[in-house]
């Protein structure tokens, strides 16, 4: 069974608008994403009215219908370039809007010398340079990195651009040795292929925007919202897997008490209070260290797991902490607030996180009852105070 043209087109077109649709129904789904997934309906619509051209262009002279097809769909795949520029927050208007005016002025000059010859193969350069633009912003997009669908995003982009790339040089070739009649199967192969393309390309592009929010979520459920660092569920899952990689190596675990925290809440009040949480926030994470998982356990309890942290390094920047959280906490909220935090240290050489943290809890207490703003190690007290 052989298919026409005519009827290759009507199928873009309906492919075309049923992407379109989906991509403007997903924008409730996406708010955040909404205008990048507009500017790609924009280009899909961009390439409707092309295809709707170009099946009419033998009604206007030769060359003004080709230049319009032409146009309309570079139009669309800049729009495109910009969708997928827009993952980032960044737009290339001016650039776009440039490189449309300089096809224009070619086309004016050139195109309508040499119309066949433009329209078969030199048209297909600026698509194949915006496609290729295209794959190389999604291979070094920040906020594409790390989800399983950008390589697929990425290599949709690449062979589109390198069938638009055969379709300038190879094309010409094919022609001169097979004859006019190659024309007819180079169109042809351009319809499926670009059939193809107008349901993977926005497919892929929804696939980005709902696994970049489904790890947005994923986040914010293994985050603390106040202080940011990760919560007592994120603790347990990524703390389980860090003891599995330290097999044979050392690690270690603080766990922190604010001292006196409700009586700081009571006397300045509850804004301080958090104030002072994010504080201490801030401090113990420039003090734990870069590979540490520092989390807030609930309330004025937090922890820090410590890859590669031996006993002793692990005394030492559990009171760099200490001594630095006080430190601030007497230049914060006016005339500041006397606020310190005892520590307890777990490092053993084997054990779940469980026992860790009950160790370290323990080694807690002891510091809270041996009079508080102090570190001691699970085992005998033998520590000083931590400030």
């Amino acid at each position: 069974m052989q298919i026409d043209l005519q009827t290759l087109w009507y199928l873009t077109i309906g492919t075309l608008l049923v992407s379109t649709s989906l991509l403007l129904w997903e924008r409730q789904a996406h708010p955040a994403r909404a205008r990048g997934l507009a500017v790609l309906a924009a280009g899909l619509v961009a390439f409707v009215l092309g295809c709707v051209v170009a099946m009419n262009r033998s009604r206007v002279p030769v060359a003004l219908g080709m230049a319009a097809t032409n146009l309309l769909m570079v139009s669309g795949y800049l729009l495109v370039l910009n969708a997928a520029a827009s993952l980032d927050g960044r737009r290339h208007l001016r650039a776009s809007l440039a490189a449309l005016a300089g096809l224009a002025v070619l086309w004016a000059l050139a195109g309508t010398q040499f119309p066949t010859a433009f329209w078969n193969h030199v048209s297909a350069l600026p698509i194949a340079l915006a496609c290729g633009l295209t794959a190389w912003i999604l291979l070094r997009s920040r906020t594409a990195r790390g989800l399983r669908s950008r390589p697929v995003a990425v290599a949709i982009s690449a062979v589109h651009a390198g069938f638009y790339l055969g379709r300038a040089f190879v094309a010409p070739v094919l022609v001169q040795w097979y004859g006019p009649d190659m024309l007819i199967v180079v169109a042809k192969a351009t319809m499926v292929e670009a059939v193809l393309y107008s349901v993977a390309m926005p497919m892929s592009f929804l696939a980005l925007v709902r696994e970049e929010e489904k790890q947005h979520l994923l986040r914010l459920s293994h985050t603390d919202q106040l202080t940011g660092l990760a919560n007592r569920h994120a603790f347990f899952e990524q703390g389980g897997r860090i003891l599995r990689e330290q097999q044979g190596r050392p690690v270690a675990l603080l766990a922190f008490d604010l001292d006196h925290f409700k009586a700081i809440n009571d006397r300045y009040g509850h804004p301080a209070g958090d104030a002072i949480l994010k504080l201490f926030a801030e401090t113990a994470r420039a003090g734990a260290g870069p590979d540490a998982l520092l989390v807030r356990l609930g309330g004025e309890e937090f922890a820090a797991l410590l890859p590669d942290c031996d006993r002793l390094q692990a005394l030492s920047r559990g009171a760099t902490i200490a001594s630095r959280f006080a430190a601030a906490a007497t230049r914060a909220e006016g005339p500041g607030i006397p606020a310190t935090v005892s520590i307890g240290l777990a490092a053993p050489d084997r054990g779940d996180l469980t026992t860790m943290l009950a160790s370290a809890d323990a080694a807690l207490y002891r510091a809270k009852g041996l009079g508080r703003n102090r570190i001691e190690a699970a085992g005998p007290p033998t520590l000083s105070a931590a400030a």
